[in-house]
């Protein structure tokens, strides 16, 4: 036992030599990698009549969910930290757009000096503004700014479109606001920033969120009782077809009024979500143009409405002139089959126009499908029939219902009069069926006879998922360790 003690004795020695030694030396703090910071400044703009407040509960949702975005950002990238403020205030709202983007700039070096990573948010003029301020550089806000972000903004001239009893826009607007306007009420209506817009979307981003009534006579956003554009589809005040122009990356956010999103905390918390995931790389559905056409009708001369009911937005399958002559001198009848027999696709619906005639019971008898029975059977059936030495002249046309892809879904759709007389109106649309991958529209119509007429557009849209990742291209500065 003892001689195994001497011999363990060095051993010992030699290892409370070296924490001696260990203890002797400072400690050395292990190296840390420098942390990149980037900044999120939020910038919130009332509209024409608005005030901070109405912006108030976007900003709060804003608030609410953004540390959630910033955490996952952060776990990605953790050598990344990012800091996210707001700024919402009240601007004089009865000046020209010039003066009130001046005014915004100012308000913004003040708060945010020397930053570039500017999110301005837009409610109505206080979008259309935006888009302005950074396109034309006001107060340098095109180098400070990251993404622009416009609600129910007024981007195109109100001056084109037709209100309620024909009268200008801006003496609704005057009459309705009982303002004195200092500009403000001219720049809305006759200033067009689908330009700036483009500038903006070409070098930065915009986000532009949208919606509207389901028909342009749909009575769900009267004003006062009044739908103040009835040729349009509209938010109470603003035609769909005006919050938005090339270059935007385009959300419609459903049948809301124009400042719902003020007070709904459902819509209010969509429209957020939709911002930040933009923001920060996630994926959202934006509106793409699928389909588009015309159509028109005119009034009888006989008293009383005529009305229609039109399928729009199917493919079209197949069309031609049919024409027949009548050499003989008495009546003739012919009964033609025209079109495919089958082409593995479902048929929709056809269009036979008939060429005006001024003899007498000449043209189209019956029409009808070839098949009734099956639905691939793209063929119609034309019965016609013409006087003595007359001719009869029909166009016409099929359509087959043309489903979007597997995967892909319709987002909405916009109709609007563009020309025509009064008591000429669009009175409902809605989605053919229930399934999202069919574009066809019901359009109702009617007009006052006589010969009273209008010619409307109509439009069809899809999903589209498109990502953009504005967190990134933000500046960064680095912080050292400790």
């Amino acid at each position: 036992m003892f001689r195994a003690a001497v011999k363990r004795l060095p051993v010992l020695t030699v290892s409370l030599l070296l924490v001696s030694l260990a203890f002797s030396f400072p400690a050395q703090s292990a190296p840390q990698n420098p942390v990149r910071v980037k900044e999120l400044n939020f910038v919130f703009l009332h509209g024409f009549g608005g005030h901070s407040c109405s912006l108030q509960l976007l900003e709060d949702s804003i608030v609410d969910r953004a540390p959630a975005y910033i955490r996952a950002y952060q776990q990605d990238h953790p050598d990344t930290e990012v800091r996210f403020d707001t700024f919402n205030r009240c601007y004089p709202n009865d000046v020209d757009i010039d003066t009130w983007a001046k005014n915004i700039a100012d308000t913004i070096e003040r708060r945010f000096p020397g930053r570039e990573n500017l999110v301005l948010i837009g409610h109505s003029m206080g979008g259309k503004t935006a888009l302005y301020a950074v396109a034309n550089d006001i107060g340098k806000l095109a180098g400070k700014t990251a993404m622009v972000v416009t609600i129910n903004s007024p981007i195109k001239s109100l001056q084109n479109y037709y209100y309620v009893s024909g009268q200008p826009a801006a003496n609704y607007w005057e009459l309705n606001w009982l303002v004195t306007s200092r500009g403000a009420i001219n720049s809305l209506i006759n200033y067009d920033s689908s330009r700036d817009g483009q500038w903006v979307g070409r070098n930065k981003h915009w986000l532009a969120f949208i919606s509207a009534e389901s028909a342009p006579l749909s009575g769900q956003f009267p004003l006062g009782g009044v739908d103040v554009l009835p040729w349009d589809m509209d938010d109470t005040i603003v035609p769909i077809s005006a919050q938005y122009a090339d270059g935007a990356d385009v959300v419609y956010y459903g049948e809301y009024a124009h400042s719902d999103f003020g007070e709904s905390d459902v819509v209010a918390g969509f429209i957020a979500d939709q911002i930040l995931r933009y923001i920060f790389g996630e994926t959202i559905q934006c509106s793409a143009l699928a389909r588009a056409g015309v159509i028109e009708h005119k009034a009888d001369l006989f008293p009383g409405a005529d009305r229609w009911d039109d399928l729009v937005g199917g493919l079209l399958a197949a069309s031609g002139t049919l024409r027949h002559e009548n050499r003989s001198w008495w009546w003739r009848e012919w009964d033609d089959v025209l079109g495919e027999a089958s082409s593995g696709r479902a048929r929709s619906n056809y269009e036979p126009r008939e060429a005006d005639s001024p003899l007498t019971l000449t043209g189209v008898r019956q029409t009808g499908w070839a098949s009734p029975d099956s639905p691939e059977d793209s063929r119609i059936r034309i019965q016609t029939r013409a006087a003595p030495l007359g001719t009869v002249q029909v166009d016409w046309r099929i359509y087959e219902q043309g489903l979007l892809p597997q995967g892909i879904q319709r987002d909405h759709y916009e109709v609007e009069t563009v020309t025509g007389t009064p008591l000429a109106d669009i009175t409902r649309v809605s989605w053919e069926t229930d399934n999202p991958r069919d574009l066809r529209l019901r359009i109702w119509s009617r007009a006052d006879s006589p010969f009273r007429w209008f010619k409307a557009q109509w439009r069809v849209y899809f999903k589209e998922n498109r990502q953009r990742n504005v967190v990134d291209e933000l500046p960064a500065r680095t912080l050292s360790g400790p």
